[in-house]
């Protein structure tokens, strides 16, 4: 899946009943994200930490929604494995994991190459996470290895900025940010629609180059 381009309203069968994506999606953001394997040590820490921080999506209108290879009777089984290991995972475990045994929708997604799917050895996705908007367009995509767990804190700021920057499409966010810090004011602006969309100020920063090109802005 390429950035901008429409999820498919496919079906699959998860731990909270069968769905169908746009419906199940409704006006919501979604975080669609596929892991190796159930029973392996670090999908286990990666879908406790997101089902832990689930309160945090809610308050961005996020839906969590897992993915991997296994059958939904391996799917249910885990879910209490993960439960048992992070203990602060409040009430019932907070969102769906899809069960794709023919994997056909890890192909579909490019969380797969078709060469791959009927390898039972190599047929496992790799960490691949899309966030979603809610015209079903993919805005965001990070594709880690199985060695590497992917960071929540991190999916949550992508989430902010992309949210952020769809309110106020004259800005972008710079390396290293976090809300209520300063955000880049995007050159095609004027000073002159800077001062007026930005009436307590923002900074002008000189380059040697001489080109007016950063300015930043806490006042968002």
């Amino acid at each position: 899946m390429r950035l901008g381009q429409t999820v498919p309203n496919f079906e699959a069968d998860t731990t909270k009943g069968p769905i169908k994506f746009h419906e199940w999606q409704g006006n919501s953001w979604v975080v669609l994200f596929s892991h190796p394997a159930d029973f392996t040590p670090v999908c286990t820490t990666e879908l406790g930490r997101i089902a832990v921080h689930q309160p945090e999506f809610a308050k961005r209108n996020t839906k969590c929604l897992a993915h991997s290879v296994d059958a939904l009777h391996s799917h249910v089984d885990w879910v209490n494995d993960i439960k048992s290991y992070c203990l602060d995972i409040l009430g019932d475990f907070p969102y769906p994991i899809i069960a794709d045994p023919t994997r056909d929708l890890a192909v579909s997604l490019g969380m797969l190459d078709e060469e791959q799917k009927k390898d039972p050895e190599v047929g496992k996705t790799i960490r691949a996470l899309f966030i979603i908007s809610p015209d079903h367009k993919v805005r965001l995509s990070m594709f880690y290895p199985m060695s590497t767990g992917r960071n929540v804190d991190e999916i949550l700021r992508t989430i902010d900025s992309l949210q952020l920057t769809d309110r106020l499409k004259v800005v972008a966010t710079p390396a290293n940010w976090t809300p209520g810090t300063k955000v880049m004011i995007l050159p095609t602006v004027t000073d002159e629609e800077a001062h007026k969309l930005f009436p307590k100020g923002f900074d002008k920063v000189s380059m040697p180059s001489g080109v007016n090109y950063v300015r930043t802005t806490e006042n968002y």
